[in-house]
């Protein structure tokens, strides 16, 4: 390993008036629930959303003025791509971004925006990287890699610094884990100024390369997985060894939870992270008892999410709760008889969202009608007094779907 704790502080100088310090914090709301002392690094407020920032941003400036004349060329469906894209323009650098078809068209404009040329290519990732080699060779750029770089690794390491700067009694640090360039320099940069700190890295269990590497299994990654970010199928070959020697422990989280993680930062902490980025939090809800009475550093990675999934989240995540719920309820097919109900669920504080009143499709006696009911409710326990009160005045109820 040839990364050391004066390389990443040098990296610090060199970036510290050109990337946001962002704001390291403890959370007072999360502490309470989690039974430790939570504090939280907020990534996910750099100009492009992301920590990416940080590592590109020194590898650029490692470049030769012939390297920067000639250009560079990345290739990402995401963070890197427009963490690269605007570190080069700010410094003149001409940019080329190699992305698969799939990325979202908000992130290929995005991109676009800072001046780079983006190149569309692919289904998945390794075809992507594919072209970006031959390109690379063809114009002479230098390759901007998202994770596997020294310079990258350095850059990525400033977080912990800044981190135990602020908080220099942390006791662990939480870490989401990718490829492994974002643990890899915080580890270095916190066991080199705090030995007696745990690194706790932080994978989707849909996507456990770092783990199954680690483990000497082949890795077995697939489908889909709100954290992106981190959806990686195999690590660097420069971190898997940093990791080895300086990572305490590999927890996966399942979709669930950091659906529920997403949810809780943006009502508790009132800011916006993406599943990558909310997987640390995820990972404490999951494994309280590990971390209980501890002082735990969680690093929010990033805070690129697509409205429409943000939207998605938060609807699941009511529905979880109970605050959002569909209610089946059987009622007589006369005149009167939804009034009746719709007063009854009004009479307990329950808000009708909508309704469905269905008489042909049910195998219900002719005489009897089914109402589907979308409400909106104070939680679980608001939820059930809804429903014994329907029952109590003579209304089957049920739920259309558990919560």
């Amino acid at each position: 390993m040839t990364i050391t704790l004066q390389d990443i502080r040098k990296a610090s100088e060199l970036i510290c008036s050109q990337v946001a310090h962002t704001p390291c914090s403890y959370s007072r709301k999360l502490s309470e629930m989690m039974g430790a002392e939570v504090i939280l690094k907020f990534e996910n407020l750099q100009f492009v959303g992301a920590f990416k920032e940080r590592g590109a941003l020194v590898k650029l400036l490692s470049l030769t003025p012939e390297q920067r004349q000639k250009g560079v060329i990345a290739m990402s469906a995401g963070n890197h791509a427009q963490a690269v894209a605007y570190q080069a323009q700010r410094l003149g650098i001409p940019a080329a971004i190699v992305m698969p078809h799939f990325t979202p068209n908000a992130k290929v404009e995005r991109t676009r925006s800072f001046g780079a040329e983006v190149i569309l290519h692919g289904e998945i990732l390794d075809e992507t990287f594919g072209l970006a080699q031959q390109i690379a060779q063809e114009r002479q750029l230098c390759i901007v890699p998202p994770y596997d770089d020294e310079k990258i690794i350095t850059g990525q390491g400033t977080i912990a610094l800044e981190m135990l700067a602020a908080y220099p009694d942390l006791e662990v640090l939480v870490v989401p884990v990718g490829g492994g360039g974002l643990i890899s320099g915080n580890a270095i940069a916190a066991k080199s100024v705090q030995p007696n700190i745990k690194i706790i890295g932080v994978q989707t269990a849909r996507f456990p390369s770092m783990l199954q590497a680690l483990e000497g299994k082949p890795t077995t990654c697939g489908g889909s997985t709100i954290a992106d970010g981190i959806a990686i199928k195999a690590p660097g070959k420069l971190t898997l060894p940093i990791v080895q020697k300086l990572v305490d422990k590999i927890l996966l989280v399942d979709e669930g939870d950091i659906e529920e993680s997403v949810r809780l930062l943006l009502e508790l902490e009132k800011t916006v992270v993406e599943g990558a980025g909310a997987v640390g939090l995820a990972a404490l809800l999951v494994h309280r008892q590990l971390f209980a009475g501890r002082k735990v550093g969680v690093i929010l990675s990033g805070g690129n999410i697509d409205l429409l999934t943000l939207s998605s989240i938060i609807q699941r995540s009511l529905v979880r709760s109970g605050r959002l719920a569909r209610l089946c309820v059987q009622i007589r097919d006369v005149p009167g008889a939804l009034s009746e109900v719709t007063r009854c669920i009004g009479d307990v504080g329950g808000n009708i969202v909508e309704l469905h009143h269905q008489r042909a499709f049910t195998s219900l006696p002719l005489q009897l009608a089914e109402v589907e009911f979308v409400l909106q409710t104070r939680g679980l326990l608001h939820l059930q007094q809804i429903i014994d009160t329907l029952i109590d005045r003579g209304f089957q109820s049920s739920l259309k779907c558990g919560v």
